[in-house]
C-alpha cells in the first residue's frame, strides 16, 4: 500500500510539475522595433493590464495591487522588466508560456485572477507585440506582498488540476459568415479583453460556466451584467449605443459607467475607434435586441413610490432631487434617466447599492457623470429604502427583497482592501 501511494504521488507530480525557461539578460529598450511598441501599448489598453497591475498611488504596472477572490486576497505580480522582481529576465518564450498556460518562467503554476482562461486565445503576433511593450517600459523595484489565501489554496500545483477542468487552448477561428468588425470583436472580447472574467457567471471552483459565457457576473463587488439577450436595459444596446458607452462612459438612453467597468472605459478611450466599434459589434449580436424595450419615456410615477416607501421618498428628495429629479439641471447633459439606468432595473441590485455607497466617477479625463458616495452618509436601513424607492418610482421592475442585508453585505464588500 505503501509503494502504491507512493507511486499515485509521483505520478501527481509529474502531471504538475513544469521545468523553469532559462533567464535572459533584459533586452534593452531600443532593441525592439517603435511599431510593435505602439501596437503593444494599444492591446496592454484593450487588455486593461495596468488595471490589475497598478497598486493604488503605485507605479504603473509594479504590481502588488490586492485583488479580492471568493478563496482569498492575491497581489498582482510586477511586470516590469525589473530584472528581480518584475519579468526583466523573461524570454519571449517565458512570457507566451505564461499568458497561454499560466505557469511561471520558474515553473511554478500562476492563479487565474492573470486571466489566462482568455489569454490563451490570443495570437503570436499580438502576444509578441505586448511583449515589446513591456521590456520597454521603465522597470520598477517592487515586491508583491504575500499572498492570502484558505488553505490548501496556497499549494500552486493543485492549479494545474483547475486548469485540465477549465482552461481550453487553442486560437478562435473565424466565422466566414460574419462581418470583419464581428471577427475581431469576437477575438478582443473572447481573447485578450477577457469580457467574461467579469460578465460570466463562475461555478465554486472558480471557473467560468462556459455553457452561459456572458451571462453576468461580479467583480470587485459590483455586479457585471449580462451581455446577452437577458441584459434589463429599458432599451435596446445597438453598436452606437455600445460603442458611445465604452468610449465614454455614458450612453444617455442607457447607463453611465461605474466602479470597475470605470477603469475599462478609460483604457478604451484610447485605442483605435475601429477595435471599439468591433467589440460593440460583436456583444450587441449576443444581445440579440431581445432583452430591450423601447419606452417613449423613462416611467417617474412618485406618488406611488412615496406611499409605498415614505422614508424613502424624503431622502431621495433631500439627497438625490437636486440630480435625479424631474427638472434637474443634469438631466439636460446627456445623463441617462433614473428609468434608463440598467443598475436600478438589474434583478440583482449589488452594483445600485454600491452606487450609492461609493459613487461614480467620470471615467475619461474627469468628464461625465460624477456621483458622491454616502457609505458615510446613510445606514444600510436608509440605502435599501432610497433605492426602493427609486426602483418603484422610476422603473416597473418588481420590488428587491431583503435589501438591507444586501446592502449590509456590499458595505462590508466595499471595505475589503
Amino acid at each position: 500500500m505503501l509503494a502504491l501511494a507512493v507511486a499515485i504521488g509521483l505520478f501527481a507530480l509529474a502531471l504538475t510539475w513544469r521545468p523553469s525557461i532559462a533567464e535572459v539578460a533584459p533586452p534593452a529598450a531600443s532593441s525592439f522595433p517603435a511599431a510593435a511598441v505602439a501596437r503593444g501599448a494599444v492591446l496592454a489598453r484593450l487588455g486593461d493590464c495596468a488595471v490589475c497591475h497598478t497598486a493604488d498611488g503605485g507605479r504603473p504596472l509594479a504590481g502588488a495591487r490586492p485583488l479580492e477572490t471568493p478563496f482569498g486576497t492575491l497581489y498582482s505580480d510586477n511586470i516590469t522588466p525589473d530584472p528581480e522582481t518584475g519579468i526583466g529576465r523573461w524570454s519571449l518564450a517565458a512570457f507566451r508560456r505564461a499568458m497561454r498556460d499560466g505557469v511561471s518562467r520558474t515553473g511554478s503554476h500562476l492563479y487565474p485572477a492573470l486571466p489566462y482562461e482568455h489569454f490563451t486565445h490570443v495570437s503570436d503576433g499580438d502576444l509578441d507585440a505586448l511583449y515589446a511593450f513591456l521590456m520597454s517600459r521603465r522597470p520598477v523595484r517592487q515586491e508583491a506582498p504575500p499572498n492570502r489565501l484558505i488553505f490548501p489554496l496556497g499549494f500552486r500545483p493543485l492549479l494545474a488540476g483547475w486548469k485540465m477542468l477549465f482552461l481550453h487552448k487553442g486560437p478562435i477561428a473565424p466565422d466566414p459568415d460574419r462581418s470583419a468588425d464581428w471577427n475581431r470583436g469576437r477575438y478582443l472580447v473572447e481573447g485578450l479583453g477577457h469580457c467574461g472574467g467579469c460578465h460570466t457567471p463562475r461555478n465554486l471552483a472558480g471557473g467560468e460556466k462556459r455553457g452561459q459565457a456572458l451571462a453576468g457576473g461580479a467583480a470587485e463587488g459590483w455586479r457585471a451584467p449580462p451581455l446577452d439577450a437577458t441584459n434589463p436595459a429599458a432599451r435596446t444596446w445597438t453598436v452606437q449605443a455600445l460603442q458611445q458607452y465604452l468610449s465614454t462612459g455614458i450612453s444617455p438612453d442607457h447607463s453611465a459607467a461605474g466602479g470597475p467597468m470605470g477603469p475599462v472605459v478609460e483604457s478604451l478611450s484610447r485605442v483605435p475607434e475601429g477595435d471599439v466599434r468591433a467589440i460593440a459589434t460583436y456583444i450587441a449580436s449576443g444581445m440579440g435586441n431581445e432583452g430591450g424595450r423601447t419606452p417613449t419615456r423613462p416611467i417617474d410615477v412618485p406618488g406611488r413610490a412615496a406611499q409605498a416607501y415614505p422614508l424613502g421618498a424624503t431622502l431621495f428628495a433631500g439627497a438625490c432631487a437636486g440630480c435625479h429629479g424631474g427638472g434637474a439641471p443634469m438631466m439636460g447633459q446627456g445623463r441617462p434617466a433614473l428609468g434608463l439606468a440598467t443598475n436600478l432595473r438589474d434583478q440583482d441590485p449589488t452594483s445600485a447599492i454600491q452606487a450609492v455607497l461609493r459613487g461614480i466617477q467620470p471615467p475619461v479625463g474627469r468628464r461625465g457623470p460624477l456621483m458622491p458616495g454616502f457609505a458615510d452618509a446613510l445606514t444600510d436601513e436608509q440605502v435599501a429604502e432610497v433605492l426602493s424607492y427609486a426602483r418603484t418610482r422610476f422603473t416597473d421592475r418588481p420590488a428587491w427583497r431583503k435589501l438591507d442585508r444586501k446592502v449590509a453585505h456590499a458595505r462590508k464588500e466595499s471595505a475589503q482592501p
